[in-house]
């Protein structure tokens, strides 16, 4: 098992201001988007406060499953409850493969060598930043599938999202979006709502996996931190939200694909 523990930096070393800054800067980025800003959160805890890859993993998780329960009451503002609920065979067929993918990854995590982590972490943000572009600069159709293709397909898309979700300890949104969009034809806003319906009984069973090793217990060594980080990223979604459009998208999106990618760089050559 790839543990490194021994690698988190001490508690006192970063001021409750700079942490809160710093959750708040991500809450931005992420709010200015629409999204948790999770992918964006991942190398800052590596970078800038020392944490090493499967730890980073385990705090960005945690965040990340504050967010989704805030945001999730939120969305029903506006998409109402009885949509998401007659929506239901939708968020199932996500879950049957997304459930399993999150224990399969989770898994994969806690054994993984701290320096294949750190590249595979690398290759899956490339993959958010195309996701990323993707998602917000082209309109999605649907694929049309028919219903016993669309149904294994959304196990298999499940179960991937699922898997990149636990590795990287985002909310999978960036992913589950486009794919709710080209299978189930929903639109982006109600697909944004599934999306959390999604994603948190997902990260609870990475959680589940994460909680059985020593590796763990990272969270609970950093509750302060981790706390404060995420109290910072939810000040600074609302922030973001409301600079939402004030910025091009053809500005916007790049700079944040670009970040992504210098991010992938640099943990690809993490030592």
């Amino acid at each position: 098992m790839a543990c490194d523990l021994d690698l988190v930096p001490p508690r006192s070393k970063h001021s409750p201001p700079v942490v809160f800054g710093a959750g708040a800067v991500i809450g931005v980025l992420g709010g200015m988007i629409g999204l948790g800003g999770a992918e964006f959160r991942l190398p800052l805890l590596i970078g800038l406060f020392g944490f090493a890859a499967l730890s980073a993993v385990i705090v960005n998780k945690a965040m990340s499953l504050v967010v989704v329960l805030v945001a999730l009451p939120a969305r029903l503002a506006a998409v109402p409850a009885a949509e998401l609920i007659a929506r239901w065979p939708t968020a199932v067929n996500l879950l049957a493969g997304s459930l399993l993918g999150a224990w399969a990854g989770a898994s994969w995590a806690v054994r993984m060598r701290s320096a294949t982590l750190y590249k595979v972490l690398a290759a899956l943000m490339v993959l958010m930043a195309a996701a990323l572009l993707v998602t917000h600069t082209t309109t999605l159709g649907t694929l049309d599938l028919p219903s016993w293709a669309r149904v294994p397909c959304g196990v298999v898309a499940g179960f991937g999202i699922g898997v990149v979700a636990a590795i990287m300890g985002v909310a999978g949104g960036e992913l589950l979006i486009p794919t709710i969009v080209l299978l189930f034809g929903e639109d982006l806003k109600t697909a944004g709502s599934l999306s959390l319906l999604v994603s948190l009984p997902t990260m609870l069973v990475a959680f589940a996996r994460y909680s059985r090793d020593g590796s763990f217990a990272v969270l609970g060594a950093n509750l302060r931190f981790a706390a404060t980080m995420a109290a910072g990223s939810l000040a600074g979604a609302v922030l973001g939200g409301l600079l939402l459009g004030v910025f091009p998208d053809l500005v916007l999106l790049p700079a944040l694909a670009a970040i992504l990618l210098v991010s992938a760089v640099k943990l690809a050559r993490h030592d």
